[in-house]
């Protein structure tokens, strides 16, 4: 099944320290000053952090799923994918990971502790 906004929101929302906004027509998550997501104004496409040197493989492996920011974003550590494109699994894996590259490592190691991740 397809991934919504409404699914997505709700995972980031239970993120700590995870806050959500709503700037210049586009829902954005953050911790602190640091956005990790953010959506296109229809909702189709999901902006997410992740590691610069991963995704040129990310979005030539699955082209028709992820792709590259626009030019001035590409100094940024983001990458989109469509929405329609992954299962609740492949965002829940997405939106974790781009809230840890922000969030304190303490953090990140409760969470994943919790989570049973580790």
């Amino acid at each position: 099944m397809p991934v919504t906004v409404a699914d997505v929101q709700d995972l980031a929302r239970t993120l700590p320290r995870a806050g959500e906004a709503f700037v210049r027509g586009r829902i954005k998550f953050r911790v602190g000053q640091i956005v990790f997501l953010s959506f296109s104004k229809d909702g189709s496409t999901m902006g997410f952090g992740f590691p610069k040197e991963w995704r040129a493989a990310l979005v030539e492996a699955e082209p028709d799923k992820f792709s590259l920011p626009s030019e001035s974003d590409l100094r940024f550590h983001w990458v989109h994918v469509r929405l329609d494109a992954i299962d609740a699994d492949e965002m829940r894996d997405l939106v974790e990971n781009a809230w840890a590259m922000c969030a304190p490592k303490f953090l990140v190691e409760e969470y994943a502790t919790a989570q049973g991740y580790r």
